[in-house]
């Protein structure tokens, strides 16, 4: 079966600091708080869409959040959000050009700002209705084979300068996630999870997560097999525990500190994971598409193609 070659893009970009919070992680990077406005070059992505191609990118995993208009939620929509005819004529026009479109709403709680008022009332009855509705709506839109629901960075640390900080463990992030794959599988669709959960429980993680569920166990290190106490230790060797309890996988890497980190991910993956179990991989940016940004999306454009190059001809 081909291998999944995507890009995480983002057209959605509330997802880390609240409206007006300009401190803590990122403040050195675009733009991090949320914004009353899509943030959104057109022409840049469409221009962008290409280079993916050129590079032999097959699949686009979406980062929508508050960039479509929800029916069902019309207050989670901000100025320029995509209506579902809009974002429907965008998906058939990615399709048209080869790529499957793969939609993603993070309902980590560390990532799920773009839930407005919402993402305060998290594991409530409120919460779980607007989950469910957003997902169903989503489904009902993009009709994908799978769909991403982030769950990534969960923890006080990570949301350490946010003004509101919430946090699930335990049998609660469990009941969660759980709810939201079963929503996901009742549309017809695959669920797909960041999986750095894996690092801090690993015996928990491999024991309860549904191997339904595709692992995207993010590594942006250059080196693996690290020892205990390094922080990417838990990371590199999450790619075969995984594996060795029957996960299928995409492993992730990034331009975020390393130029050559994906083709090192994809060569250690190649060798670490069975390949009936290696649907494929990821490259990411962590940037919006827009002006000032764009030589960071050169980068991975660039960098995709020469993984998947080495992979073609190994």
């Amino acid at each position: 079966m081909e291998k999944i070659w995507s890009v995480l893009v983002h057209l959605g970009s509330n997802m880390w600091n609240e409206e007006g919070n300009l401190t803590g992680r990122g403040e050195n990077r675009s733009n991090r708080d949320a914004s009353p406005v899509l943030r959104f070059d057109r022409k840049l992505w469409d221009e962008h869409m290409l280079v993916l191609k050129e590079k032999g990118v097959n699949t686009i995993v979406m980062d929508v959040g508050e960039a479509m208009q929800y029916e069902s939620h019309p207050e989670l929509q901000v100025k320029g959000s995509w209506s579902h005819d809009e974002m429907r004529a965008e998906i058939k026009r990615l399709n048209d050009l080869g790529f499957d479109v793969i939609p993603k709403l993070n309902f980590s709680a560390c990532h799920d700002v773009w839930l407005k008022e919402y993402h305060k009332m998290l594991s409530t009855k409120i919460y779980y209705d607007v989950c469910r509705d957003v997902i169903n709506e989503t489904l009902e839109v993009f009709k994908p084979k799978y769909f991403h629901l982030g769950m990534d960075e969960e923890t006080a640390a990570n949301q350490r300068n946010f003004s509101h900080i919430s946090v699930r463990q335990g049998d609660l992030w469990w009941h969660d996630l759980n709810y939201l794959v079963d929503l996901v599988e009742k549309g017809n669709a695959r669920a797909w999870v960041w999986a750095d959960a894996c690092w801090h429980h690993p015996e928990e993680y491999v024991k309860r997560m549904p191997k339904s569920v595709v692992q995207n166990n993010w590594y942006y290190h250059n080196q693996f097999n690290m020892p205990e106490g390094d922080y990417w230790g838990p990371g590199s060797r999450s790619f075969e525990l995984l594996d060795k309890h029957g996960f299928d996988q995409v492993p992730a890497g990034s331009v975020f500190s390393s130029r050559d980190n994906l083709l090192k991910l994809t060569q250690f993956a190649t060798e670490t994971v069975d390949d009936t179990r290696l649907l494929g991989f990821m490259q990411t940016s962590w940037e919006r598409i827009a002006e000032g940004w764009m030589h960071v999306h050169e980068t991975v454009a660039e960098t995709i193609g020469e993984a998947k190059e080495w992979y073609d001809n190994k």
